[in-house]
């Protein structure tokens, strides 16, 4: 009986090695970060034990009295990375930063850590993928040197924490968070287990020392950020850093923002010497030409909240095979082949069936808001009838089943983004509400009266006056 009755203390436990989830018994699957073979048995399973009440490190006070001047954001230098980050870095922030490789992470950070640095406030940026001399020609390259900018080659935790100690910087950029490893954990660099350690040991030091620190972290072939998903609760700031390698088009999302809003777009252009933010970046979506080309319609969409005028451009040819073609770069798919059928059904155009098409757009932008649907019907129809649509026209609009065009967000201020950029005529859903002084505003229901502004006659004919805002 006194066999049965074994004590607690005494009966084994298991722990992951991998991310140190714990269990009474053995797995062969750890069912926290789903690894085979890593649960490993440890002794006896952890007395329990309750934590009593301590010394405060500071006391508490009534929120209206706190001071706020410690919390002031202070510029990068690069104006689209602070537009991202709601005005610049708070000291003691956190930010992770991930993106695909090659897309460009290291320049941006290596411009930021230069720009950021003075004589008041130092920059350490530790590099664990890098040796220091391949650093340095880059930092040749974009033009990123500062005597105030520290450079640092390291991929042991415990000599991170000791660069800090002896540069006292008021930002870290390390490169990256899956490369650096403690010694004192299992694993190999990358685990969950390394990941959590090394992040949360340095979001400690940064909340210690006031420092900001910003943090390269890998993505996954989804796009997902690696590692275990507790990193991006831990850090303030997580930011996405998108863009197509063949296009020179950078963006950075704010995913995450404890300092400011998320639904803000940093626009970058990457090329031989280095990365530069666009304050305008339409000019990169637009093909300037003098006479309208057939298949080609521009829209307006919104990239959080800045609106970016964009061309779609559409082109249709005999197909030479029984099952045609169907070829899109930077839309959908799904979108492409709904505007096909919409086509084809309420806009009576049956010449796209046993075509080949091929749709795309112009600098790699990607379109996938439902305001884009009015541009890339009327580009179809432009190709398929061999007619240009007017010069200087913009078509917003998103396109349901039955034909008709629905009412987007922002229209307003689409319109008002193009009209700057020189766009004299629109085509948008009933009901736009306030439009520019100046600018033709044609409201239409359905494809039928979008369809009409393609001219029969004069290829370079303007919108009818009578077809304008009713």
């Amino acid at each position: 009986m006194a066999a049965r009755t074994k004590s607690t203390k005494d009966r084994p436990s298991y722990r992951c090695t991998e991310c140190g989830y714990s269990t009474a018994k053995w797995l062969g699957r750890c069912h926290e970060c789903q690894a085979w073979g890593t649960v490993e048995e440890i002794g006896g399973a952890p007395a329990v034990r309750t934590t009593a009440a301590g010394r405060v490190s500071t006391a508490a006070v009534p929120i209206g009295e706190v001071d706020t001047r410690q919390a002031t954001a202070r510029s990068t230098g690069v104006a689209e990375l602070d537009r991202v980050l709601g005005g610049g870095l708070v000291p003691g922030a956190v930010v992770l930063f991930a993106g695909e490789p090659g897309v460009g992470k290291s320049t941006l950070l290596l411009d930021v850590a230069a720009k950021a640095a003075s004589e008041d406030h130092r920059t350490l940026y530790v590099t664990a993928e890098e040796s220091a001399s391949q650093v340095r020609l880059r930092a040749d390259r974009i033009g990123a040197l500062s005597d105030h900018l520290y450079l640092a080659a390291e991929t042991d935790l415990s000599a991170v924490l000791g660069h800090l100690d002896a540069v006292k910087p008021s930002l870290l950029v390390l490169d990256s968070v899956q490369t650096v490893a403690s010694p004192e954990i299992d694993g190999a660099p990358g685990g969950m287990a390394q990941v959590r350690e090394v992040a949360g040991a340095l979001i400690r030091a940064s909340k210690e020392r006031g420092m900001s620190t910003l943090m390269v972290g890998h993505v996954t072939k989804d796009g997902a950020i690696a590692g275990p998903r507790l990193l991006e609760h831990l850090v303030d700031v997580v930011l996405s850093f998108e863009g197509d390698r063949h296009a020179r088009l950078r963006l950075v999302r704010g995913v995450k923002n404890r300092y400011g809003a998320t639904d803000e777009v940093g626009c970058f252009e990457l090329h031989d010497e280095g990365i530069t933010g666009l304050a305008d970046p339409s000019g990169l979506f637009l093909t300037r030409r003098d006479e309208p080309v057939p298949g080609t319609c521009l829209t307006v969409t919104l990239e959080g909240k800045r609106p970016l005028v964009a061309e779609v451009q559409a082109l249709t040819v005999d197909s030479q095979i029984p099952s045609p073609r169907r070829t899109t770069s930077g839309l959908e798919t799904s979108r492409v082949s709904m505007m096909l059928a919409v086509l084809e059904q309420r806009g009576r155009i049956s010449a796209l069936g046993k075509r080949d098409i091929y749709t795309a757009t112009v600098g790699g932008v990607k379109l996938t808001e439902p305001a884009a649907d009015l541009a890339m019907a009327l580009a179809l129809a432009s190709a398929a009838s061999d007619v240009p649509l007017p010069k200087n026209l913009v078509a917003i609009g998103e396109v349901g089943l039955a034909g008709e065009v629905r009412r987007v967000t922002g229209v307003q201020r689409r319109l008002a983004e193009a009209y700057r950029l020189g766009f004299t005529h629109a085509l948008v859903p009933n009901d736009p509400g306030k439009v520019p002084a100046g600018m033709k505003v044609i409201e239409v229901a359905d494809m039928g009266d979008a369809l009409r502004v393609l001219p029969r006659r004069s290829r370079t004919e303007a919108p009818r006056e009578d077809d304008t805002r009713r």
